[in-house]
């Protein structure tokens, strides 16, 4: 069977960096550098993503439809685009997390989380 192209689950498995991306919009709107600063306080400095790497990801997810440029900034700050979650977004984010539930919820029936922690 087919997946429609509106099928959340077509833009699964996320990258690392997209579910930070939509993690650091779940609270709203937000510039470019915005978002790293969110993702870099969300992981206490773990992860730390050059513009490179989050920019071809936020261009990714906005061609996908999963996040979308809410304003293109001002006169004087054109080039500070805001994004947001869209609607087929917070699908996506949703499937996602599911997906990755059930990952965990089978390591933990496996018993891998408690065999392989650190003491």
């Amino acid at each position: 069977m087919k997946a429609s192209p509106l099928d959340p689950l077509t833009q699964l498995p996320l990258t690392p960096i997209a579910v930070e991306i939509l993690l650091a919009l779940g609270d709203g709107e937000r510039h470019g550098y915005d978002i790293m600063l969110a993702i870099e306080k969300r992981t206490e400095g773990r992860l730390s993503p050059n513009p490179g790497t989050l920019y071809r990801a936020i261009d990714r997810l906005v061609r996908n439809g999963v996040i979308e440029i809410a304003e293109r900034g001002t006169a004087r700050h054109r080039w500070r685009r805001r994004y947001r979650v869209s609607s087929f977004g917070a699908r996506v984010a949703a499937a996602e997390v599911e997906r990755l539930s059930n990952q965990v919820n089978a390591a933990r029936g496996a018993r891998l989380i408690k065999r392989f922690a650190q003491p």
